[in-house]
């Protein structure tokens, strides 16, 4: 079993709850390497090839790291009538996330397969968007005494339960807060390996 079949499990309540710990290839895996840096041009002409032309509206939003794919697209949105169009479109997201669940096993299956990360799926409809779930997976770090302390801080004045706790909630306030920035810097990113893309090739 792969680690994208946890995809349509619900999370528990908590920064801990739901964690899993991956089964791909990935560096959560059982083999412990890396899984080999991925082309996002490459990666998304791939799923644009294998969806189904009629699951969304438009080319899906992909989300890529060194353990996950994470697959959102853009469900039409209903006509709510006299009904509140707010819950209309969460029944439109639901409606699909049923619908579709062993196709989209399926997808996830062949893109583990070729890419080495595990497949999590989204959608968005009108201004609602929900990520199914993603994995969580451990990260190791070194941390000096002066930043030991402010996850200390943070468990201390119980706004984490542990340090683990208290250095995800860090790095959540800084995506919270900083996001902007991380929009310019993976913007860079991208522009990079898309030259990169065009270099020469050395047989």
């Amino acid at each position: 079993m792969h680690g994208h079949r946890f995809a349509d499990a619900a999370f528990g309540p908590g920064f801990g709850a739901g964690f899993r710990r991956g089964r791909g290839r990935g560096p959560g895996g059982r083999g412990g390497e890396a899984p080999p840096p991925v082309e996002r041009a490459e990666v998304a002409g791939w799923f644009a090839g294998r969806l189904p032309e009629d699951w969304f509206t438009g080319p899906v939003d992909l989300i890529i790291d060194r353990d996950e794919i994470t697959v959102v697209g853009t469900l039409p949105e209903p006509a709510a009538g006299e009904g509140d169009p707010a819950a209309a479109r969460a029944g439109r997201i639901a409606r699909f996330r049923e619908e579709t669940r062993s196709q989209r096993m399926a997808v996830a299956d062949a893109a583990q397969e070729r890419y080495g990360r595990s497949v999590a799926w989204g959608a968005a409809c009108g201004e609602d968007r929900e990520v199914f779930t993603n994995v969580s997976v451990p990260v190791m770090t070194r941390l000096r005494q002066r930043e030991r302390l402010v996850l200390d801080t943070l468990v201390d004045a119980g706004v984490a339960r542990s340090r683990s706790e208290a250095l995800v909630w860090a790095v959540r306030l800084v995506g919270q807060h900083a996001d902007d920035w991380l929009a310019e810097l993976r913007a860079a990113m991208a522009s990079v390996e898309e030259v990169r893309g065009r270099g020469p090739t050395v047989s």
